[in-house]
């Protein structure tokens, strides 16, 4: 697989995006979740639109107009299929506004980290086609089989947009100028967690003063998990 098809992730345990490709189970706590969903997807899923243009700065400092960076629906589902296993799609409404058609939709996902279902809402619209040069005021002008192709691409639209909500992976930053990076908080140690590393330390080749060792070892004797993160700080 092509090295663009990976994603840079800062901890060994957590799934790459190489790994999601194959048929990776996605586990762990919320925090590796959201940290997989921040990662920026594979470059060869990122097409440009034929027809929207968008103006960028390239490295010469010029403004140049590049097509419409965009995730095709089909790689956003198979995301949802991957990741959260179980999901579907609810239309709430859909009408007309102006010159086109709109859909609202929600998207429900079984969040894997809690095994409960949540749900994240967007929002389609599309320009309905018309005769060259005319006015989809009067419905004369509009192509036959408009509104049959108008409807389900604003739904796509939708789904897509209510995916932006989980992150980089589904294509959320693909239009923003300014970005933060994906990090995990630092773990939280519990206090049998920072005895076993003292004990580690202790075990270890780690050179220790008499007098620290002693200091140290009745720390842990007398279980006093007030001292716990001192004596975590003195090794690092």
């Amino acid at each position: 697989m092509a090295d663009d098809n990976k994603v840079a992730i800062v901890k060994k345990e957590l799934p790459t995006l190489q790994d999601l490709v194959k048929d990776v189970e996605v586990y762990g706590k919320h925090d590796k979740l959201n940290f997989l969903l921040n990662q920026e997807p594979p470059k060869t899923w990122i097409k440009g639109h034929p027809y929207i243009k968008k103006t960028v700065t390239n490295e010469q400092g010029q403004r140049i107009q590049i097509p419409y960076p965009y995730l095709p629906i089909d790689k956003v589902e198979y995301l949802l299929r991957k990741i959260f296993k179980k999901y579907r799609v609810e239309v709430l409404r859909e009408g007309t506004s102006f010159n086109g058609v709109y859909v609202t939709v929600r998207v429900h996902y079984k969040d894997p980290t809690t095994d409960e279902w949540d749900f994240h809402d967007g929002i389609g619209s599309i320009q309905l086609q018309t005769k060259k040069g005319t006015s989809p005021a009067d419905l004369q002008n509009i192509n036959n089989g408009a509104l049959s192709m108008a409807f389900p691409l604003a739904k796509t639209l939708a789904i897509k947009d209510a995916c932006d909500m989980f992150g980089k992976l589904f294509g959320a930053d693909l239009n923003r100028d300014e970005t933060l990076g994906a990090s995990m908080d630092k773990p939280i140690l519990t206090n049998e967690e920072k005895e076993n590393a003292i004990n580690d330390i202790l075990k270890s080749d780690v050179e220790i003063s008499v007098e620290d060792r002693m200091y140290i070892e009745r720390i842990v004797e007398e279980k006093e998990t007030s001292s716990y993160d001192k004596v975590l700080k003195m090794f690092k």
